[in-house]
């Protein structure tokens, strides 16, 4: 027998996170997490602030977050009906499907046949801001916290005074000489 029923947030935020989980992702925060899948090491985009920036309003979503619930836990217990796929009652019903389920799924709900493909393709867009820009934070904060996408992906730490420059260019080498109008701050003339 499994646990009881989340209640509506906890519903919520389980299959938000199991979206965005899909999306980029990370190992699990403990073993008897349900919404990340562990199917990636390292940190993915629930443990990079998905439902953070879902729920910033500047994302325009955060009064929309129900609604998304809703439609992608109908949209699982449709697939998992089409599939013959038991599923756990005690979790809502995206979070029951494994890992390769939740995938297709995804694919098909983001596929350019699908009807409601532009609101899931927002959804993923924020997955994938939270990990690859931590958008819902200060850059310098992110990184002294070890943000997993920032940390992945090598961002340079600021200097000492908070802000970033790059002395010896920032992809290490120069890729194209000065335009001969430029000031000696960089600036143009």
């Amino acid at each position: 027998m499994g646990s009881p029923t989340p209640d509506g947030n906890e519903y919520r935020t389980m299959t938000l996170e199991a979206f965005a989980d899909t999306i980029v992702p990370g190992e699990k925060r403990s073993p008897d997490d349900r919404a990340v899948a562990g199917a990636s090491t390292g940190g993915g985009a629930v443990q990079a602030g998905a439902i953070e920036l879902l729920e910033t309003p500047a994302t325009g979503l955060s009064n929309s977050l129900d609604d998304y619930q809703q439609a992608l836990n109908r949209h699982a217990s449709a697939y998992a009906d089409e599939h013959g796929l038991p599923l756990d009652d005690s979790v809502p019903p995206f979070v029951a499907l494994p890992f390769a389920d939740r995938t297709s799924l995804v694919q098909a709900l983001t596929g350019t046949g699908h009807q409601e493909r532009e609101l899931w393709v927002l959804l993923a867009l924020f997955a994938n801001m939270a990990f690859d820009t931590a958008a819902h934070l200060h850059t310098a904060d992110a990184l002294a916290a070890g943000h997993p996408g920032l940390t992945t992906m090598g961002f340079m730490q600021p200097g000492d005074d908070g802000l970033w420059r790059f002395p010896e260019y920032s992809y290490g080498k120069q890729l194209a000489d000065p335009h001969p109008g430029t000031t000696s701050s960089g600036s143009p003339e």
